[in-house]
């Protein structure tokens, strides 16, 4: 079965895969050689300036390990948190009259989970950017450079909506990447992706553009680049760099049935990692703001009854109480066309637009109700990980 991965460190080399590589490169050598699209000389002068500033993650995650012994009153009741101690073997850990279960391993004899992904630098002072699921729920995080220095991390923030976390080193003078815009990306665009993939240190591979804006399920704030540039297990967290050296996406996921690349990988597009990041470096959280409104997209028989030859929007199902929502006097069946004249071509936009506005802002927005099209406005409020 075909399935969507996150790319954590893995040992698996296919050679299959290899073979794939070989006939791609064979077919690559009849083009013409403006068609190839590579510089004079290749991608060297690039790699030799943006590798210092990609780093390999190394994480440590104790599960199970050691639980906080209960000290017990007079009463027979659980009393202050005492000693950490052993789960006794075959116990699982919280539930002391559970029976037993043979051939159980003792919880405090769980070996250590170990894991390695990628990053850059963003700040010469060690500030860092790599995938949330890197290094979300990781006791140790351990960050070593190009030149093989290493350096304790720390978690500054993590967004899991759109996968992107933040980390900091002590050090300066670090060599740093730029964001460059995904916006001007193009299908068919070169690009460059570096990174970590099973552990083997940093690896760059190249590629093009194959789509842009893909869902691939991965929540409502985030349509992905895909692109054919080698994308493993543990690139996560590694930049995907346009001709200039910018930063136009951080690898987070593949499809592969095998759990090697077969040149289908996606990246978080630099716009929305450039917004995550600035929240999460200045607050450890992200803000979002929020509408109020259950939505769905517009029926192509709805569009015909209201003489739409196409059926973009967001049409309104449920207005919550006391949200912006009510407060602008949006109503069931309204059908949201913009937002600060943004077009909104379904729900996933209307959700996208509203999330990047911070809580507090007033946008307008364009709606058609009953054939009219007309204009509110909406002060919107903090968003709790829920719909638009």
């Amino acid at each position: 079965m075909t399935a969507t991965t996150r790319s954590p460190n893995s040992t698996r080399l296919a050679a299959a895969g290899l073979a794939a590589v070989l006939v791609g490169t064979s077919a690559l050598a009849t083009l013409p050689a403006e068609a190839q699209a590579v510089p004079e000389g290749g991608y060297v002068d690039l790699v030799a300036r943006v590798s210092p500033a990609v780093v390999t993650i190394e994480t440590e995650a104790h599960p199970g390990g050691l639980r906080p012994a209960m000290d017990e009153e007079e009463d027979g009741k659980p009393g202050d948190m005492g000693q950490m101690q052993e789960t006794p073997r075959g116990q699982i850990p919280g539930f002391p009259n559970m029976p037993r279960i043979p051939g159980m391993p003792n919880f405090g004899e769980m070996p250590t989970v170990r894991a390695a992904g990628t990053g850059f630098v963003i700040a010469a002072d060690g500030l860092i950017v790599t995938n949330a699921h890197v290094v979300e729920n990781a006791d140790t995080l351990t960050v070593t450079l190009d030149d093989g220095t290493t350096y304790d991390a720390e978690v500054v923030g993590l967004d899991a909506a759109t996968d992107i976390a933040v980390l900091r080193i002590e050090a300066e003078d670090l060599p740093v990447l730029e964001f460059g815009s995904s916006e001007a990306l193009r299908v068919g665009e070169p690009v460059v992706a570096v990174g970590n993939p099973f552990g083997l240190g940093n690896t760059v591979t190249t590629g093009i553009v194959s789509a842009l804006g893909r869902d691939i399920n991965a929540g409502p704030y985030v349509d992905f680049i895909q692109t054919d540039a080698a994308i493993n297990m543990g690139n996560s967290g590694g930049p995907l760099l346009n001709e200039a050296g910018e930063v136009v996406g951080v690898n987070t996921a593949i499809v592969s049935p095998t759990g090697g690349s077969i040149g289908l990988g996606f990246s978080v597009p630099s716009d929305i990692v450039a917004d995550v990041v600035a929240d999460l470096s200045e607050g450890g959280a992200v803000t979002r703001g929020f509408l109020g409104v259950q939505i769905q997209p517009v029926s192509e028989e709805v569009a015909a009854a209201l003489g739409r030859e196409a059926n973009a929007g967001a049409m309104v199902t449920q207005v919550s109480a006391g949200t912006p929502a009510e407060d602008a006097g949006l109503r069931r069946g309204d059908i949201v066309l913009a937002v600060d004249g943004t077009e909104v071509g379904s729900p996933r936009d209307l959700t996208r637009l509203i999330a990047a506005d911070d809580p507090g802002e007033t946008v307008t927005l364009t709606i058609l109700r009953a054939g009219e099209q007309i204009e509110v406005e909406a002060t919107l409020a903090s968003r709790d990980q829920t719909p638009a």
